[in-house]
């Protein structure tokens, strides 16, 4: 990855035009070819861009553009369309490269199947005398979480999410109708679990009869002990 830090202005021409004036900033190349411009704020997003697949060089600038002060001009050009990104530095304060090496990828707590296997180890979490049948209950239309017995020995099919939205409902609702035609397993009803339900998404599930559940996933870690809390 190269870092450069320069007073520049930034041209965008292709699907749509876009200008940043002389500022200062940060010009970020990756090795995958992209490159990103920066200022110090607004979080991780770039103020501009170009994505692969795109060539860059470095080009001396015309005579306007000298007489304007600029030193040197970098052109993007993307590979697939018309696109273009044309950075004008006018100074360079910082200029260098770093070989970063192949990157695992972000390893996530609390995503989907650590909510599922900590579920499973705690269904009573659902409620006193619920017993697990299995998890990744498989289905003509796809694998349903967990299936489990409440206490009145009932089937339940759970869905987990960690942002429980409408299409997960949906989701819960086809397991449910292609389930309650087996009558090894009917009557079948649902739980949608999340850490976050979005209130349309609760609105729907319970218009359905499905249970919403919200789970604590400190809790079913056992790094949350509940009853020490004030809040």
């Amino acid at each position: 990855m190269r870092l450069v830090i320069a007073t520049c202005s930034v041209d965008y021409d292709g699907r749509l035009s876009a200008h940043l004036p002389l500022a200062t900033r940060l010009l970020l190349v990756k090795a995958d070819g992209s490159v990103l411009v920066h200022s110090d704020g607004g979080s991780y997003k770039p103020l501009n861009w170009m994505s692969p697949p795109c060539a860059m060089a470095e080009v001396e600038p015309d005579e306007t553009e000298a007489a304007e002060g600029v030193t040197l001009v970098w052109n993007v050009q993307h590979a697939k369309s018309e696109d273009r990104l044309r950075v004008k530095i006018h100074e360079v304060h910082h200029d260098s490269a770093h070989e970063l090496g192949v990157d695992p990828g972000l390893v996530k707590d609390g995503v989907e199947a650590h909510l599922q296997k900590l579920l499973a180890e705690h269904i009573t979490t659902l409620g006193e005398g619920w017993t697990l049948t299995r998890r990744e209950y498989m289905t003509a239309i796809g694998p349903v979480d967990i299936l489990c017995k409440d206490a009145s020995g009932t089937t339940v099919a759970v869905e987990i999410k960690r942002r429980g939205e409408i299409d997960g409902v949906e989701q819960l609702t086809r397991y449910l109708e292609l389930m309650n035609r087996d009558p090894h397993l009917r009557p079948v009803t649902g739980v949608f679990a999340a850490q976050v339900i979005k209130p349309q998404a609760r609105t729907l599930a319970e218009d359905r009869g499905i249970r919403c559940v919200t789970l604590d996933y400190d809790a079913l870690k056992g790094i949350d002990d509940v009853d020490s809390r004030l809040f």
